[in-house]
């Protein structure tokens, strides 16, 4: 069973938004939070409720225990519309600037013993 997360219209750019969430990709679900707690990017505030959201949800929606049987299974950031401004330059030109959003999804799944299961017949 798996339980979701999205973060959407996050002001974040989508690159370094993917720095953080390659940190914490198959990890189990409190290391990844100890992880995201002392990570010096930006993101990993956003990234870190993002996650605490998704453990909340497995815990609330599909009891699935506590964050300790819980690993990050999938986490990716989609590009979200970019608001584009305007900079003003010499001699009366302007430069646009884009300010690029984020859709931060991440997904946890209970670490299953079907590993261990597989080698067992009937």
């Amino acid at each position: 069973m798996e339980a979701k997360a999205r973060a959407r219209y996050i002001r974040v750019t989508p690159m370094k938004a993917r720095r953080v969430v390659d940190l914490i990709r198959g990890m189990s679900a409190t290391e990844a939070q100890a992880v995201l707690r002392f990570a010096p990017q930006a993101a990993s505030e956003t990234v870190g409720k993002v996650l605490d959201a998704a453990i909340a949800n497995a815990g609330h929606n599909y009891n699935m225990g506590n964050a300790d049987a819980l690993f990050v299974s999938e986490a990716y950031v989609d590009e979200g519309p970019t608001l584009k401004r305007i900079r003003p330059r010499a001699q009366g030109r302007a430069y646009r600037i884009n300010k690029r959003t984020s859709h931060i999804t991440i997904v946890v799944a209970e670490k299953s013993d079907a590993a261990a299961s597989k080698g067992r017949t009937r």
